[in-house]
């Protein structure tokens, strides 16, 4: 589901326009430019019926858009919430935006603390 989630999203013409930083998983890498999308797993369990597994796995996905500015931030998060509100396709059985917070990075320089929105997006996936 990971890589498949992050090549979506690299995929996307609008999204690649706006990225300057990539998308990473877990952290962006110290330097790395804004704007940028940094992937965290908060939670994931795996389906099971009364013989075992069923194969779905049911995630829920942070997608956090870095900007150097309020604007670019809110931009990036609203073309990946067209991109992935909503969306199936390849494994993805369903992927459900679930929720949104406004936010900047702490330090102690404000001139270079970049702003975030955090997307929370509820993933729905089994191996193609």
């Amino acid at each position: 589901m990971e890589e498949a989630l992050r090549s979506l999203l690299l995929a996307n013409s609008t999204i690649a326009g706006l990225l300057a930083g990539g998308v990473n998983w877990g952290t962006r890498p110290q330097g790395q430019p804004l704007p940028a999308i940094v992937l965290n797993v908060i939670t994931s369990a795996e389906g099971y019926r009364l013989k075992g597994r069923d194969g779905l796995l049911q995630a829920r996905v942070q997608v956090d858009c870095y900007g150097s500015t309020y604007g670019s931030a809110k931009i990036l998060s609203r073309a990946v919430i067209d991109l992935l509100g909503g969306y199936s396709g390849g494994g993805f059985r369903g992927v459900f935006h679930v929720g949104t917070r406004d936010s900047r990075e702490g330090g102690s320089n404000e001139a270079d603390r970049p702003f975030r929105v955090s997307l929370d997006f509820t993933t729905h996936w089994r191996e193609p």
